[in-house]
């Protein structure tokens, strides 16, 4: 009998020649709750991606209860995924400028290796397209919350 699983597997990167790992991610707010889409809170963010070695987050979208970015290892061992964002997700936390929001983060998140750059860009259109789904917005460009730290190519 086939079991819905509760918590997302995260099996790490598979090598698949000389194409480049690419993982993208999804990781939410404690209850969803509407903190992130704030440019302090992107700056929080930016600066906890920058100092968890070991991945390189490109290009990212922070939503008002969720974030979506793209990341790949930047070394030739880079530590397990879960650990690099529990690592990052404990920085931004123990530097939040408002305590009553703690926690701040759902113990899990969602990560896809991402196959090709068909399946890259793919992806990268759903992200962008979030806010203006979410009736944010009109036009992805007028959403202030997102950018690129590192150019992950294929």
């Amino acid at each position: 009998m086939w079991k819905e699983r509760k918590h997302p597997a995260h099996p790490g990167p598979i090598e698949r020649g000389n194409t480049p790992i690419i993982i993208y991610l999804t990781v939410c707010t404690q209850g969803r709750k509407r903190i992130l889409a704030a440019t302090e809170i992107q700056n929080l963010l930016v600066d906890s991606w920058q100092m968890a070695r070991g991945w390189l987050v490109g290009r990212y979208v922070v939503m008002p209860d969720h974030v979506h970015l793209f990341c790949a290892p930047a070394e030739l061992s880079p530590p397990a995924l879960k650990h690099w964002v529990r690592y990052w997700k404990n920085l931004a936390s123990r530097r939040w400028p408002r305590p009553n929001e703690q926690p701040i983060w759902q113990l899990n998140f969602w990560d896809t290796q991402l196959r090709d750059v068909a399946h890259y860009d793919e992806k990268w259109e759903y992200t962008l397209q979030n806010p203006v789904r979410a009736g944010l917005v009109t036009s992805p460009e007028d959403w202030p919350f997102s950018g690129e730290l590192n150019e992950l190519r294929w």
